[in-house]
């Protein structure tokens, strides 16, 4: 991490930590705060303040969902405890392994699993895998995101390439859906996004989807799962989980799952991420 990167994160979570008696006092005691990132499309809005009723209803307790940028500024928040759960990347999950608990593994096409996809403009016809954007320029999603940064960096690793050097520029979007849009208006030439964000778009807003091409699929990796922050107690932590998992059981809870894209959600296994993991280790954490 260079100092710049170590400053602005200091000062984000000292001005979090100096917050923390007037948010609380604002926000009310029993409040539960669920953190949301790119690993959710930023188009949802409307469906995930539906879920946030239906869990107030199931916990009869207030529920807020915090959106963040970022998936580094959404761990940070978990670290100082201004979260109790958050929905995050498998890469964020195993680079900060030990610090979250998992709480729930979304299903999708009824198994907890998803892609990279690599992505060119849709008016590419010729590319067939990443070693044809030699020197192109590259959208990456976040620097926490696996199938949006480790996977495309992995594969060139893998090819006996040099990811900082391989491409002409590379810049992140913060966002699945920023990168399916530089890829569909010209200004990247190739990108890689979550399977889940572009299939989910393209029911949704086909025409960006269909401005883009999908060249290859990774294998597959864990879902990007729920988590909750150490500190949240044994009772509050089984209450959470059961909630996530009987919502396959009831109309509402089906209705709310069909509109994220998702089939429910399982417990899940931590070893459910060791392909990241062992990603991880040839290309290096950051």
């Amino acid at each position: 991490m260079d100092l710049r990167t170590f400053f602005a994160r200091f000062i984000f979570i000292l001005a979090v930590l100096i917050t923390v008696s007037a948010t609380d006092a604002a926000e009310g005691v029993g409040t539960v705060r669920i953190g949301l990132t790119p690993t959710i499309p930023n188009d949802q809005y409307r469906v995930i303040e539906e879920w946030r009723l239906y869990m107030e209803r199931e916990l009869e307790r207030p529920v807020e969902f915090v959106w963040r940028n970022s998936y580094i500024e959404t761990m940070d928040l978990l670290r100082v405890n201004k979260l109790d759960y958050a929905w995050i990347c498998d890469y964020p999950f195993v680079y900060f392994k030990g610090q979250v608990k998992l709480l729930a593994v979304p299903l999708y096409q009824g198994r907890p699993y998803y892609q990279s996809y690599l992505i060119v403009p849709a008016t590419d016809d010729q590319t067939t895998s990443i070693d044809q954007l030699r020197g192109k320029m590259f959208a990456y999603a976040d620097p926490y995101s696996n199938t949006g940064y480790l996977t495309p960096r992995y594969l060139l690793a893998q090819s006996g390439e040099d990811p900082d050097h391989f491409f002409s520029k590379t810049f992140f979007t913060f966002s699945h859906r920023k990168v399916m849009e530089a890829v569909a208006l010209g200004a990247a030439q190739g990108g890689a996004v979550s399977s889940h964000v572009w299939d989910t778009l393209l029911k949704t807003t086909p025409e960006l989807a269909q401005g883009t091409r999908v060249v290859s699929k990774s294998p597959e990796y864990g879902f990007p799962p729920l988590v909750a922050r150490p500190s949240v107690s044994e009772t509050e932590f089984r209450t959470m989980q059961k909630l996530l998992l009987k919502m396959m059981a009831s109309e509402e809870g089906q209705s709310l799952l069909r509109r994220l894209n998702i089939d429910g959600f399982i417990a899940g296994e931590p070893s459910l991420y060791d392909r990241v993991d062992q990603m991880m280790q040839v290309v290096g954490k950051k």
